[in-house]
């Protein structure tokens, strides 16, 4: 993963999910926890994904560093936090925890197409154990897995110089 150093663009944290289907969700809550910290300049551009697509297309190709939050279906149990950088980012996505997922594949995939993906591209997320059926509300395994999430998401953000306040 490339360290802090100057890039031509903007970092951007984006959040992606479906907080309609429980689990899908947690990419979300992740992207308001640290959206809410105080950010010095330069602050992140959060952006509020949820199952977007194709519209995201200039958010990811405008971005010098993109890390994405979201639910990751890996077959490790729920909860587990994920991380996959760069190349690793497309096996993320093998096996979808829920639709928007097959459309960011196919956005990651277009960007590259255009030559525009992003030189630093880092996932964090979290394992689900439901998103299949309408439900409103994180399980409790992906609940407390949320904290641990976040600090992985710091420490990505902190590689490439930017710390919360306080």
């Amino acid at each position: 993963m490339t360290t802090s150093g100057p890039l031509d663009g903007p970092t951007v944290v984006l959040g992606v999910g479906n907080p309609l289907l429980a689990d899908d969700g947690a990419g979300l809550v992740l992207l308001e926890r640290l959206r809410a910290r105080r950010w010095p300049d330069p602050v992140p551009e959060f952006v509020d994904g949820g199952t977007w697509g194709m519209s995201l297309l200039p958010d990811i190709t405008a971005a010098a560093r993109l890390l994405v939050l979201d639910a990751v279906r890996t077959g490790d149990p729920p909860g587990t936090v994920v991380r996959g950088e760069d190349d690793d980012v497309p096996r993320l996505y093998t096996r979808p925890a829920s639709p928007h997922q097959v459309d960011l594949k196919e956005v990651l995939a277009a960007a590259t197409l255009l030559g525009q993906l992003p030189p630093v591209l880092v996932v964090v997320g979290v394992a689900p154990q439901q998103t299949d059926d309408l439900h409103v509300g994180l399980t409790p395994a992906v609940e407390a897995a949320l904290d641990r999430a976040e600090a992985e998401a710091l420490r990505v953000l902190a590689a490439w110089g930017l710390r919360p306040q306080g």
